[in-house]
């Protein structure tokens, strides 16, 4: 029993002595990472502004807020540790060994963290735009370090891994569409009567852009009909709704001008053998 009651005071005595020893330099040591957490959030907010005038994209103004603010933090977390008297050169040796297994247990996060940033600094594609890459498209709703995120027009989304995108070809329509509507009107109709309905119907709907000029015009001499194209530009945004009304008010007009639009007709003949 005596020995149990010694052995505690020892523990006491020990604890006390280790409190009293690092006690202060551990309080210090906190000090120093909260206000390495206040400086950080301040070059941040700094930063943000210094960066805003360049017109940088929001993710890449993001990325490099994070990195400033990691790298204070990182800064002042090594002072606390000088502060404690731990060595450093130890225990940068073995985060490296143990960066070094995480790299290769993550492989395909790490990936799509380098295509990400990749695609954040070459920017072949903004927030916004519209493209299409490995059999997806939409607008471009997010650009993370991870992943794009693309929009549809029925509000789904996809999300993409930045490393399937990168070394992929991509075809970028930008911040505008254009529209392929065909329509057929017989051969007895008076294309330059069509040809300008057409034209006043792509002026008056406002959804059509007229930069660029919209194009329309007679591009097919089809079997049942003559075939005209109408293919002005639209905002991403506007992509169906402009379809449904163009091609709404194309179809009025044209009935109410009787300009017909004919239907797929096949003309058979049945030969007969004389007796």
């Amino acid at each position: 029993m005596d020995n149990s009651i010694q052995s505690l005071d020892q523990v006491k005595a020990s604890a006390l002595d280790m409190a009293v020893r690092f006690g202060p330099r551990l309080v210090v040591a906190l000090i120093i990472l909260f206000v390495g957490y206040l400086v950080g959030r301040w070059v941040g907010r700094a930063l943000e502004g210094l960066l805003v005038r360049f017109n940088l994209d929001a993710p890449v103004r993001t990325l490099l807020i994070r990195i400033a603010r990691v790298l204070v933090l990182g800064i002042f977390a090594i002072l606390a540790l000088q502060n404690l008297g731990i060595e450093l050169v130890p225990l940068i040796a073995g985060l490296g060994v143990a960066g070094a297994a995480v790299a290769l247990a993550m492989q395909g996060i790490l990936g799509n963290v380098a295509a990400g940033l990749t695609i954040i600094f070459t920017r072949p594609f903004h927030i916004g735009e519209y493209i299409s890459i490995v059999n997806e498209e939409g607008e471009v709703l997010d650009i993370s370090l991870f992943s794009t995120t693309l929009g549809h027009a029925d509000r789904s989304k996809v999300v993409i891994p930045n490393r399937k995108i990168v070394g992929e070809i991509l075809h970028n329509c930008g911040r505008i569409r254009q529209l392929n509507i065909a329509v057929g009107v017989s051969y007895g109709t008076d294309v330059n009567v069509a040809l300008g309905l057409v034209e006043e119907i792509l002026h008056a709907n406002p959804r059509v852009l007229q930069d660029p000029k919209p194009g329309f015009g007679i591009t097919r001499l089809a079997e049942s009909g003559v075939t005209i194209s109408v293919c002005p530009w639209v905002n991403v945004p506007d992509y169906i709704a402009a379809v449904n009304e163009l091609n709404k008010t194309i179809l009025e007009t044209f009935r109410a001008r009787n300009i017909v639009i004919p239907l797929p007709q096949r003309e058979v003949r049945m030969l007969g053998s004389s007796a």
